[in-house]
């Protein structure tokens, strides 16, 4: 019996799932496989990137979500990976999201579809919990996808709309008289329309990306995150309205062909940078307001 004992071999330890031993390879075949049934979805979507002002901040996106992974890598690969059949029923759907889009020649369905499979992937292949980790990174790259043409129309109308009003109401001020028909702000020199580039959506886009970038990068506390992308959105439109009264102002007293070219261009900048110190402003204030009652204490 204890030759028998002595003899007889340990039973082969069971084979390491595929998965576990050339996931890199597997990892990389997708995203071959991936890149090639998006070729032409991606390529239109840098070309509106290109030339389309508003959706400008769109190539940064990616970058910054690239940056988070990059950041975290050790923590990622350092995660146990549990697949997950439900990767699997939102791939499908994902690619019947795409085949949807594509008929339709709808392309924000077909580029939301990217990002459903990028989802389905992560929990096929590494489970919800690697999902959960890359969420942030994953939920960022919705801003590199333009909106729709119709939610675009009825985010601007109301944004030039505000932008007039607002204008109409601090001209009065610096002793520029005016009558407000719509978004057209009629001046003694000339009338001024605050036309669908003027409505501040594009240095709203813009900021609230921006913010979403600062906030993770300075701050670690998830209510300040959050405050500072909202407070991006009354900034934005602060700062365009204020961008039209210097415009305003310029045409009244100045030369009214001094208000286009140049000056439009030079001022948008301006007023996206102004815009960027507000938003720092408003961090550094909270900060103080936080440090006064703990001092106290």
């Amino acid at each position: 019996m204890g030759y028998l004992t002595q003899a007889a071999s340990l039973p082969d330890r069971p084979p390491q799932p595929v998965l576990n031993r050339d996931w890199r390879w597997q990892a990389a075949l997708v995203a071959v496989l991936v890149a090639w049934l998006y070729a032409s979805i991606l390529f239109h979507l840098g070309k509106q990137w290109s030339n389309d002002a508003n959706f400008s901040h769109g190539f940064f996106v990616p970058l910054f979500s690239l940056f988070v992974l990059w950041q975290d890598r050790r923590t990622l690969l350092s995660r146990p990976r549990v697949p997950s059949s439900w990767g699997l029923l939102i791939i499908l759907f994902a690619l019947s999201v795409l085949v949807v889009g594509v008929l339709g020649a709808e392309l924000f369905l077909s580029r939301i579809s990217l990002l459903l499979l990028i989802a389905g992937l992560v929990i096929f292949f590494g489970g919800r919990p690697m999902f959960r980790a890359l969420l942030f990174p994953w939920a960022f790259l919705v801003l590199m996808i333009p909106l729709p043409a119709i939610v675009f129309s009825q985010v601007t109308l109301p944004l030039q709309m505000l932008a007039s009003k607002l204008a109409a109401l601090i001209l009065p001020w610096l002793g520029v008289p005016v009558f407000r028909e719509g978004n057209i702000i009629n001046l003694p020199a000339m009338p001024l329309e605050v036309a669908e580039a003027c409505s501040g959506i594009r240095s709203l886009l813009s900021l609230m990306t921006l913010a979403i970038i600062y906030g993770y990068l300075a701050e670690t506390r998830m209510w300040l995150r959050m405050a500072l992308v909202l407070a991006s959105i009354p900034i934005a439109v602060v700062a365009n309205s204020l961008r039209i009264v210097g415009t305003g102002v310029l045409v009244q007293y100045a030369d009214p062909d001094k208000a286009e070219g140049f000056f439009h261009i030079f001022s948008g900048w301006l007023v996206f940078l102004v815009s960027l110190g507000m938003l720092f402003l408003l961090h550094r204030l909270i900060e103080i307001g936080r440090k006064k009652p703990e001092a106290r204490s």
